[in-house]
């Protein structure tokens, strides 16, 4: 959709703002763009709307390049968002929203219509406010319209620069809520530049981090936070966030006992012992305990027909697995990307040493988050 290839902008013939930036933004999505002050994000950002003129290489939407482009045509079929709202005092709300959609020639009917669905969507009846002017609006309900605005014009890309800034805690929670609704509504490619972590994390689809002109990583919230790239972001993103993430037990203390069986035991044996386990799984291990596999209560009952078999003929070989050396986080993120109920904990000889089950991280989870909540009244007393 948007496309950065070798981009710079230079002030003074020295002055980096943005150097070399190669960037792909995806159809669809929100992009957080965050850094430090200076760090060259809203610079990044005007860029796609010409608002600001490269000095080299060249940005792409669609894989047009934007230089081509008549500025003014461009600029109608991008939406704006910015701080300060910009609403035009001397119109109406209904006449602020409806500005793009008349400098693009639509007709009344298609405008006013536009109008009051978006007016509702974030909570504004059109009734009581399609006529007020700007000045009778709070903070919040000026930068709601700011918003909707931008959509009034359907235009595939809307650029936000740190459009919640300014407001209250209480308003920019709402507001972010509002636009996270109306992204699943409208599924716009939205650039949103902001110098807060937290608004970063909580809209982004990806995170691209800025400092001193330079892209430093780009990735999804989940993998920044779990894997910064260098001590700039690690500190950035707040070195409290990875502490908690990286706070939980090694995996020997979290583990249970398996239930386990030899290969060359028959069918009824093993739905023996999962009646007296009250288990629906068993791992097979040798003499050895070498993990070999897992043979579930559904094979066993589909096969059982024949006496001839034996577990190693049903069991699954092909099983997710995680190594006691590993981190309790890899243990969680195997289990979510998987999809499995358990996973077999095995040492580097690949010898069966227990068992990590949804369950027993359910425990964990629960036991961090009470220790993080204990420790947080602690602090809060001194």
């Amino acid at each position: 959709m948007i496309v950065f290839k070798n981009v710079n902008k230079l002030y003074n013939k020295e002055f980096h703002a943005v150097e070399n930036m190669n960037l792909h933004i995806e159809k669809g999505e929100l992009f957080a763009l965050i850094g430090p002050s200076g760090s060259g994000k809203s610079t990044t950002m005007k860029m796609i709307n010409r608002l600001i003129e490269p000095t080299s290489g060249t940005v792409l939407i669609n894989h047009k390049n934007i230089a081509e482009e008549n500025p003014v045509t461009l600029r109608r079929n991008i939406g704006y968002v910015i701080q300060h709202i910009g609403l035009l005092p001397h119109m109406t709300i209904g006449e602020n929203i409806a500005l793009v959609p008349r400098l693009k020639k639509w007709d009344k009917e298609k405008s006013s219509k536009r109008v009051d669905e978006l007016l509702e969507m974030v909570g504004l009846p059109t009734k009581t406010y399609r006529n007020r002017y700007p000045a009778e609006l709070s903070g919040g309900q000026q930068q709601r319209i700011g918003v909707i605005r931008a959509l009034a014009g359907d235009p595939p890309i809307i650029l936000m620069d740190e459009p919640f800034s300014a407001l209250d805690p209480i308003s920019r929670e709402q507001l972010q809520d509002d636009l996270l609704d109306l992204q699943t509504k409208f599924h716009k490619t939205i650039v949103f530049v902001t110098h807060d972590i937290d608004e970063a994390i909580k809209l982004g689809d990806r995170i691209g981090i800025m400092q001193a002109g330079k892209l430093i990583q780009v990735d999804t919230p989940e993998r920044i936070l779990r894997h910064p790239i260098n001590d700039f972001v690690r500190t950035f993103i707040g070195a409290d966030r990875i502490n908690q993430i990286e706070k939980y037990p090694a995996i020997e203390e979290v583990m249970i006992h398996a239930i386990t069986i030899f290969p060359t035991f028959g069918l009824a044996e093993g739905l023996t012992k999962m009646r007296k386990y009250k288990v629906d799984s068993l791992l097979i291990i040798d003499k050895d305990k070498t993990f070999l596999g897992v043979a579930n209560a559904r094979e066993i009952q589909k096969h059982f027909s024949n006496e001839k078999i034996v577990l190693s003929d049903i069991m699954k070989r092909d099983v997710q697995t995680v190594k006691l050396s590993q981190e309790l986080g890899d243990a969680i993120n195997l289990i979510s990307e998987h999809n499995v109920e358990f996973l077999p904990v095995l040492d580097e000889s690949n010898h069966l040493k227990g068992l990590i089950t949804r369950a027993s991280l359910v425990d964990v989870m629960a036991e961090q988050m009470r220790t993080n909540n204990n420790d947080a009244d602690v602090e809060e007393d001194k």
